[in-house]
Formats: structure tokens, C-alpha cells, sequence
């Protein structure tokens, strides 16, 4: 999981393996976490599917940016 701020926010980009019995088990959901003075404020449900773990939270970040670029 990685993390940043921006705009007094915390930005949470979460990468979530594939389960070991899909067909395609070296894959990652991205996900996307927004909190404030350490309360929930957002959360994407997955963005999409990425080869690698930092491919994938970079997504959530990317998402969570743009999240608070509009509301924040």
C-alpha cells in the first residue's frame, strides 16, 4: 500500500494480488482510498487490473489526485 498527501488529504493506493487459483494469478486490482484527519472520505472500488503492484498503485493514486483536484 502507498500513500501521499495532498490538500490536507491522505491519498491510499492499494494493490490487491489476484487470488493463487484464477487463471491469471500474477495480476493486481488497484483500489483507491481517500482519508481526512484520519476519517473515511472516499474509496474508488477497483479501477481496473495491472500486471504489477506498482502499476496498480499508481492507478489509485492517479485516481485519488484527481479525486480531490475536483472535491478537495
Amino acid at each position: 500500500m502507498e500513500h501521499e498527501t495532498a490538500k490536507g488529504y491522505m491519498l491510499w493506493g492499494h494493490a490487491i494480488a489476484q487470488q493463487q487459483d484464477q487463471p491469471a494469478p500474477d495480476r493486481y486490482a488497484a483500489s483507491g482510498t481517500i482519508t481526512r484527519d484520519q476519517k473515511f472520505v472516499e474509496a474508488s472500488g477497483i479501477l481496473g487490473w495491472f500486471e504489477t503492484e506498482e502499476e496498480a498503485q499508481d492507478a489509485d493514486l492517479a485516481w485519488a489526485r484527481a479525486w480531490v483536484d475536483n472535491h478537495g
